[in-house]
């Protein structure tokens, strides 16, 4: 799960509104491939400290599923082909990343990873993409299967999906205020001096538009942000080219936000509407 948006920061940058400060306390850390933070308002000292043990327990198990460079649920799933007994909430992330893969006519796919390999070590590109396609990928509670030389990679969803496990973690924990930052963002009831302000750039800085967020994530994705031997990060499974510089997408999910982001920088408008229907309370937040 390396770092696919080293723009995340800048093109989410939170603010808060002005007005009555709260005492806020911050959290730093590294994990999933970037910088992570949180930022906990009107919390107790003591709690907060058993807080952020949890949240760094958390975000070694989420690696522990998801990552492609280190032992994991994933790179096991990619080297033997088979997961017997996988962990619910990854079945969980794997079916929702079935229902964007359906929403976006497979512009979402994470069997891309043999494609992205190929790009990466100049090998073939044409070979690899014959080993691209969601509905070959068998998935259901007791296992995961793919097709012989089949991978997945999760770096268009596993942001997101760290930033709900993070928050999820944080209401149970008695928090109703907080932003949480894992790469893509999370925000939690209102900021120390109201609802969080997102401001949403394009990685030369331009200010395409500003949303405010109170219970609510936003992702963006940028696919010139990381370019692979002088390529756009996000690939098209069907060849696909990037047809947008900067996409953000704002729903109740991170993870939700995080894949539709991706998926949404190979769509034009009209297939970027149908998407959004399907799944209600999400919204455009910028396109450029």
């Amino acid at each position: 799960m390396n770092r696919r948006r080293f723009l995340c920061i800048s093109a989410a940058a939170l603010v808060p509104m002005p007005g009555h400060a709260q005492a806020v306390t911050d959290w730093q850390g590294h994990g999933l491939g970037t910088a992570l933070s949180l930022r906990l308002v009107g919390a107790e000292p003591n709690h907060t400290r058993q807080t952020f043990a949890r949240v760094e327990a958390e975000i070694e198990r989420i690696e522990l599923l998801a990552s492609l460079h280190r032992d994991s649920a994933l790179t096991r799933l990619n080297r033997d082909g088979r997961l017997a007994w996988p962990a619910p909430d990854l079945v969980s992330l794997l079916k929702l990343a079935g229902e964007v893969h359906a929403a976006t006519g497979g512009a979402f796919d994470p069997t891309v990873q043999p494609l992205w390999r190929a790009l990466a070590d100049a090998g073939d590109t044409e070979a690899a993409r014959k080993l691209v396609g969601w509905d070959r990928v068998r998935l259901d509670e007791t296992e995961i299967r793919l097709e012989h030389g089949q991978a997945l990679t999760l770096n268009g969803i596993a942001q997101g999906w760290a930033a709900d496990r993070i928050a999820a973690l944080l209401r149970r924990e008695g928090f109703s205020a907080a932003l949480v930052d894992m790469g893509e963002v999370a925000a939690l009831g209102q900021g120390p001096q109201g609802p969080w302000i997102a401001r949403i750039e394009t990685p030369e800085g331009r200010i395409l538009a500003e949303s405010h967020l109170t219970n609510r994530a936003l992702a963006t994705s940028s696919p010139s942000g990381t370019l692979v031997n002088g390529r756009p990060h996000i690939l098209g499974p069907r060849g696909q080219q990037p047809r947008w510089q900067t996409v953000s997408v704002s729903a109740e999910s991170a993870a939700l936000a995080d894949a539709l982001s991706t998926a949404f920088c190979l769509m034009d408008s009209p297939q970027i509407v149908a998407a959004l229907g399907w799944f209600p309370g999400a919204r455009l937040e910028a396109l450029a």
